[in-house]
């Protein structure tokens, strides 16, 4: 009886301080997500946008509610939400990215790191456009808001190439688009 009552003793104490150095917390993206895609033409540069995205995160926070970690992250997106102000310029880019075959561009969180103040993230992920799927890092921006949302922006540059995509062409090859785009994403993430 002794051993149990030191047992419990023993447990009561050591329960709350293990449990209070960390939580985790499984978080949502609704509805306060932006991302384009910029990128160059022999006649013009361009960006597409979307808000159509589904995604979920876990985080971990420190006892004093600092962000300490990232332990799930994943995103789907339709291809064709991808929307520029040219029809002609999205159906190319459709065209390019497959969506007839692959009409979802996907990432899944690898591992992550985030900085001693908990404002920088680190991941290592797979992202598959146009059915290539390759392993990218990504460095975002976070900011913990009062109501506890969390925002994440940052930017990621990527060569199409690295994904079997051929730079869009038009008006029978005599403009073509650069092979580098850029991704910039802003979203927030809620309870």
């Amino acid at each position: 009886m002794k051993t149990l009552l030191k047992s419990i003793a023993l447990l009561l104490f050591i329960h709350p301080i293990t449990l209070n150095v960390f939580s985790q917390v499984q978080y949502q993206q609704r509805n306060d997500f932006n991302l384009t895609i910029n990128g160059t033409s022999t006649m013009h540069d361009w960006e597409m946008k979307t808000s159509k995205i589904a995604c979920n995160a876990t985080f971990t926070f420190y006892e004093d509610g600092e962000l300490g970690g990232l332990s799930l992250l994943n995103f789907t997106m339709p291809a064709e939400s991808m929307k520029s102000e040219r029809t002609g310029l999205d159906a190319v880019a459709y065209k390019a990215l497959k969506t007839k075959e692959y009409p979802t561009i996907t990432f899944n969180l690898i591992k992550a790191e985030i900085s001693k103040q908990g404002t920088l993230i680190s991941c290592k992920g797979t992202l598959n456009v146009a059915g290539a799927t390759r392993e990218v890092d990504l460095v975002a921006a976070a900011k913990i808001n009062k109501d506890r949302s969390i925002n994440i922006r940052g930017s990621k540059q990527i060569d199409m190439r690295d994904f079997e995509i051929d730079p869009p062409t038009f008006l029978f090859g005599k403009f073509k688009t650069g092979e580098l785009v850029t991704i910039n994403f802003d979203l927030t993430f809620r309870q």
